[in-house]
């Protein structure tokens, strides 16, 4: 069997090179290239790198890595999750890895978890080569969904108490999801004092974008907020969510339903009450960029 060679892969190192993070890359040495296919709608590489386990990289861009992906997917569902009084059906756009699912079904309330990807791949994959976070699908709570998420909330108004919007950066087909159209569609698929949260850059490089985004979000929602969580492996060691709410008076800054101690070590690696409070409070130059 021939071995797989990938144009982000030279002299047994991957880089990460975009125009989104202009004058700087990401680089991991790769042990071995395990997948690669075009799918439908992207570029799915997977590689086993020698210190951060298994990679799952999507048009050229690190999607998760086993050593740091829970830092991403535990802060992007409890954040919203312990800020809703009673999570019982929750839906996930993208995330076809299955780590927010994961996440999602630690929370003993929740009776309904969808899950609406739009390429079998990822989900396909995630399942073979990343079990750790690909784990969420066999909950029996969980329902999958290939499609494509506009067109599913389309069809569906308040349904959902929470909604987690796990999408790649704002090209291809991700982009739509951070535009005010889809976060009207976010509104009406959320029941009363609904929460969503969604991928939401890095305010080291991606400020303007935020800013934009938090506007588009203000325009829909009464209650919205920045928060960010660090992570080696995405672009400047951050990534940030929006976190928005139906209800004006919900402060989703502060948890409303917590785990004991033992319960926080026991279920999560990153998230806890205290970093749910801490991850709103921003450096000055996001702060006054994001009033």
């Amino acid at each position: 069997m021939s071995e797989i060679t990938h144009p982000t892969i030279k002299d047994g190192w991957f880089r990460e090179i975009s125009e989104m993070w202009p004058g700087q890359a990401m680089t991991l040495k790769v042990n071995q290239v395990v997948h690669h296919e075009k799918s439908k709608y992207q570029d799915v590489l997977i590689f086993e790198s020698s210190d951060y386990g298994m990679c799952l990289v999507l048009d050229n861009v690190i999607q998760c890595t086993e050593r740091d992906e829970f830092s991403y997917q535990e802060m992007i569902t409890h954040l919203a999750m312990n800020a809703h009084p009673n999570p019982k059906k929750v839906l996930v756009i993208g995330g076809g890895d299955g780590g927010v699912l994961r996440e999602v079904v630690k929370h003993d309330c929740v009776e309904e978890a969808i899950l609406c990807d739009i390429d079998e791949a990822v989900i396909r994959l995630s399942k073979k080569y990343l079990p750790g976070m690909s784990v969420g699908f066999q909950h029996p709570a969980v329902k999958t969904h290939i499609g494509d998420g506009f067109k599913f909330l389309a069809d569906r108004k308040n349904e959902f108490d929470v909604i987690i919007t796990d999408s790649s950066d704002p090209e291809g087909p991700a982009e739509s999801l951070f535009q005010k159209p889809y976060f009207e569609l976010l509104y009406g698929a959320l029941r009363e004092g609904g929460v969503i949260t969604t991928q939401a850059e890095n305010q080291w490089l991606h400020l303007s974008l935020i800013a934009s985004l938090k506007k588009s979000c203000k325009e829909v929602f009464p209650t919205v907020e920045y928060a960010y969580t660090t992570i080696p492996t995405y672009p400047s060691g951050q990534i940030g969510f929006m976190v928005c709410c139906k209800d004006a008076k919900r402060d989703v800054t502060k948890p409303l339903r917590t785990w004991s101690a033992d319960e926080e070590e026991k279920l999560c690696k990153y998230y806890s009450k205290e970093i749910h409070e801490a991850s709103f409070v921003l450096p000055t130059f996001a702060r006054k960029a994001l009033r």
